[in-house]
């Protein structure tokens, strides 16, 4: 089987289209009540908030064997670098310098002197997502108006989970034992709720044991566990957290699990088949709806802005990946002698869930 033999295209697919859902709901209504999983779960989580679980145990998963495919630890930084770094900038550049300028309603003289323009870029470019209002944009008078990319938060978490696959790999740390022991820390997170902080720690600590899952996924993939009577009791698991309560540290474990057993379940489907979208449906996704809510006269129906933007927004995804995306993932080092089939070796064991 190729590297290409799963559903992890099709996961990460899905998992965008829940966030764009859920703030469709939120930028339109200013509320989160209708979102379907908030129902489901008497309000414990988000079908967006969901989507970047998914996101983190997926990444979790497929960081730590590029890690170990690579063998490199500079090619291994220039690889993640290159897969975030390039789409992020390209949106926040097209944020700042088109989208700003034309909702702003400072005249293009005063919005181009204004500091906070380019505060905004460095901020970002930063990873400094805290810095999210533009000068005079304010999309809507609804609560979350003047924001001018929420989802952006999870990328410096996602970067400090790079990093940290990077040291442990580099100490030769990417063991059971070690993986265990971070999964055990993030689950204390979620039921502590460090989401609550506005430091990034608290944030990183929240999603750390989604992103632990998929590394103790991968590091055990050898043993023959991902089986349809263990997915039968963990989706029975999560149905009870929605039931009776603690349904985000039960995700941690079971809907990672899940998300795994899923990704090599059943046929794979052509998810990727007008480019990887998954990225660029995240980071495009709210701007593209907070458009959207303006042009509709402010409040909206949140399934009226998802039917609307979703097009939208895989349209700019759609043009994300091929002119900035997968140009910058053309220029990744590539791998040498036995490296080369290390990479080989890597992906085509990753792609075996029994192997």
């Amino acid at each position: 089987m190729s590297g290409r033999d799963n559903n992890f295209d099709a996961l990460r697919l899905g998992a965008a289209i829940s966030v764009v859902l859920t703030h469709a709901i939120l930028l339109g209504e200013d509320r989160l009540g209708p979102d379907p999983l908030m129902r489901i779960t008497g309000g414990q989580c988000t079908l967006g908030v969901a989507g970047v679980f998914v996101f983190f145990t997926i990444s979790g998963y497929l960081v730590t064997q590029s890690f170990e495919a690579t063998g490199r630890l500079g090619a291994f930084l220039a690889k993640r670098a290159l897969r975030i770094y390039p789409g992020l900038a390209a949106c926040v550049l097209l944020l700042s310098f088109a989208v700003g300028p034309l909702v702003s309603s400072l005249t293009l003289s005063a919005y181009f002197a204004d500091p906070g323009s380019y505060r905004y870029i460095v901020g970002n470019l930063y990873f400094n997502t805290g810095i999210n209002g533009l000068p005079g944009v304010n999309f809507t008078r609804l609560g979350n108006g003047w924001v001018v990319n929420g989802p952006l938060w999870s990328l410096p978490c996602e970067v400090l989970m790079y990093l940290m696959v990077a040291g442990l790999g580099s100490a030769g740390l990417l063991r059971g034992p070690v993986l265990a022991v971070l999964f055990a820390t993030g689950l204390v997170a979620t039921v502590v709720d460090t989401s609550s902080s506005n430091m990034l720690l608290g944030s990183a600590l929240w999603l750390l044991p989604f992103f632990a899952a998929g590394m103790l996924l991968y590091r055990f993939r050898a043993l023959p566990l991902l089986r349809l009577r263990y997915a039968a009791a963990a989706l029975a698991a999560l149905a009870l957290a929605a039931r009776f309560g603690g349904f985000v540290p039960v995700f941690a474990a079971c809907g990672s699990y899940l998300v795994i057993y899923l990704a090599y379940a059943g046929r794979p489907l052509r998810a990727a088949r007008f480019g990887d979208l998954s990225y660029g449906l995240y980071i495009y996704g709210w701007p593209v709806e907070q458009l959207t809510v303006r042009a509709l006269g402010g409040a909206a129906p949140g399934w009226e802005v998802f039917a609307l933007a979703l097009p939208a927004t895989a349209a700019v995804a759609f043009l994300s990946w091929h002119l900035v995306e997968a140009p910058a993932l053309r220029l990744k080092p590539r791998a040498r002698g036995n490296d080369a089939a290390m990479d080989r070796l890597a992906r085509a064991r990753a792609a075996r869930p029994d192997a």
